[in-house]
C-alpha cells in the first residue's frame, strides 16, 4: 500500500504546479476583463450638449424674385440728315445733355449757297408769274373788242397757271434748302447721357433717305429707368388673382404692383418702383411672359444693360414660423430639422422651406410652434440619439451667427 501511495505522489506533485499556473492565469484574465469593463463604463461619454429653441412666429410676406436687366425709357441714334464734312463737335463723350443742346455742326457753306440759289429761282418764277398775269389781263380786255381770238386768250391763261405752279415749286425747293441748312446743326432730341462720338471732325458724313446714313452718337434717357424681366405663367396668374381680389394696387391687367430691387453688390432691396407694363402674349417656347417696372434714377446710378434682382409681393402678409438656416439639414433632396422631445431624444422632422426673412428661413410645412428645434450643435446629433438640451432663442442664435460671419 505504501508503495502504491508513493507511486502516486510523484504524479500529484508533478501536476500541482500546472494547476496552480492555470488558476493564476484564470484569475488574471478575470481581473483584466473586470478592469476593461470598468474602464469602458468609465469612458462612456455623456449625451452631447445642444442648443434648442422654439420657432419664431412672425408676420411675413411671400415674395417672388426675378433677375432682369435695366433698359432706357428712350434710346436715340443721332445720325446725319444731310451729307457734308463734319466741322464741329459740341459735347464731351459720356456727358449729360438736355433736349436741344447742340451736338454736331456740318459745313454750312454748300447749303447756304443752295438756299440763295433757290431764293433767286423763286424771285424769277414770281417775275414770270407777274408778266403772265399782266399779259392775261390785256388779253381779257382785247377779247371784248374781238382784237384777239379766244385761243390766244386760253394760251395766256395757261401761261399764267404754269407760272403759278413754277412759283409754288420754287418756294417748296426753298423750304427744302432751308431744312437742309437747318440739318447741318444737329441737336439733342432728348435729355439723357450721350455716348462717345463715332466720327471725328473732318470726316465726310452721309445723310438723306438712302439707308446709309452715318451714325454719329447715341443718347439714352437716365431718369426714370425701366427694368425688364420674365415671369412664369403660374406667377402671372397668381398676380392677376391678387389684383382681382383687391390685394394689389392694380387698375388694369397691367398689374401696377409695387416692387423693390437690389443690384448685384447690394444685400437689401433698397430701390422702390412699380410695374408699369406686362406683355400681351405668353412665350409658347418658355411659358413665360415679359414684365417691366419703372424706377426713379435721379443720380444716374442705374445704367441700361445692368443686371438686378426684382422682388414682387406674391401674397398678403401672414404669420409664419422661422428658424435659423444653421438648424436645417439636408438628406438627398429633402430638408429636415431635429426636434427634441420630453425624453431628450433628437428626431428628424422633414420640412418645406420658404424664403429668407431678416436672416432667418421661413418654414412653410412640417413644423409646429411648440417644437423644440436644435439650432446649434447639429453635427453632434444622430437620429434617435439622446442629447443634453440647453434652451435659447432662435433669433439670438441667428444674430450671433451673423455677427460671427461678419467678423470673419
Amino acid at each position: 500500500m505504501a508503495q502504491s501511495i508513493d507511486g502516486v505522489r510523484p504524479l500529484f506533485f508533478r501536476s500541482a504546479p500546472i494547476a496552480a499556473a492555470l488558476l493564476l492565469l484564470t484569475a488574471s484574465l478575470s481581473a483584466c476583463s473586470d478592469e476593461k469593463s470598468n474602464a469602458q463604463t468609465a469612458a462612456a461619454p455623456p449625451p452631447p450638449s445642444v442648443t434648442v429653441a422654439k420657432p419664431v412666429k412672425k408676420l411675413v410676406s411671400d415674395f417672388d424674385e426675378y433677375v432682369g436687366r435695366f433698359v432706357a425709357v428712350d434710346f436715340v441714334e443721332v445720325r446725319a440728315r444731310v451729307s457734308g464734312y463734319l466741322e464741329k463737335i459740341h459735347f464731351t463723350d459720356g456727358q449729360l445733355v438736355k433736349a436741344g443742346d447742340p451736338l454736331f455742326t456740318i459745313d454750312r457753306r454748300p447749303f447756304e449757297a443752295a438756299l440763295d440759289q433757290s431764293k433767286a429761282a423763286v424771285k424769277q418764277a414770281q417775275a414770270n408769274l407777274a408778266f403772265a398775269e399782266a399779259d392775261l389781263q390785256r388779253g381779257q380786255n382785247l377779247v371784248r373788242g374781238t382784237s384777239i381770238t379766244q385761243q390766244t386768250l386760253d394760251q395766256r391763261l395757261q401761261t399764267k397757271r404754269v407760272a403759278e405752279a413754277t412759283v409754288a415749286a420754287q418756294e417748296a425747293a426753298t423750304r427744302q434748302a432751308e431744312l437742309d441748312l437747318e440739318f447741318t446743326e444737329l441737336t439733342a432730341p432728348i435729355s439723357g447721357r450721350i455716348g462717345d462720338r463715332r466720327v471725328s471732325v473732318g470726316n465726310l458724313v452721309t445723310g438723306g433717305a438712302t439707308g446709309t446714313t452715318t451714325l454719329l452718337a447715341t443718347i439714352v434717357s437716365v431718369d426714370p429707368i425701366r427694368f425688364e424681366f420674365t415671369m412664369d405663367e403660374g406667377s402671372y396668374l397668381r398676380y392677376l388673382r391678387a389684383a382681382a381680389a383687391g390685394q394689389a394696387d392694380s387698375v388694369d391687367r397691367g398689374m401696377r404692383l409695387p416692387v423693390s430691387l437690389k443690384l448685384l453688390d447690394e444685400k437689401d432691396f433698397v430701390h422702390q418702383g412699380k410695374i408699369d407694363f406686362v406683355d400681351n402674349v405668353i412665350d409658347r417656347s418658355s411659358g413665360t411672359i415679359r414684365g417691366r417696372a419703372e424706377f426713379p434714377n435721379p443720380d444716374g446710378k442705374l445704367t441700361p444693360g445692368m443686371f438686378g434682382r426684382i422682388r414682387i409681393s406674391a401674397a398678403p402678409p401672414a404669420e409664419a414660423l422661422l428658424v435659423p438656416d444653421s438648424a436645417i439639414g439636408t438628406e438627398q433632396v429633402r430638408k429636415f430639422v431635429y426636434a427634441v422631445g420630453d425624453d431628450n431624444v433628437a428626431k428628424p422632422k422633414y420640412v418645406t422651406l420658404g424664403p429668407v426673412v431678416d436672416g432667418m428661413r421661413v418654414i412653410t410645412a412640417g413644423l409646429s410652434p411648440d417644437d423644440e428645434v436644435i439650432v446649434n450643435g447639429l453635427m453632434r446629433v444622430r437620429p434617435g440619439s439622446k442629447v443634453t438640451p440647453q434652451q435659447a432663442t432662435a433669433e439670438a442664435t441667428s444674430a450671433n451667427k451673423d455677427r460671427t460671419v461678419r467678423t470673419n
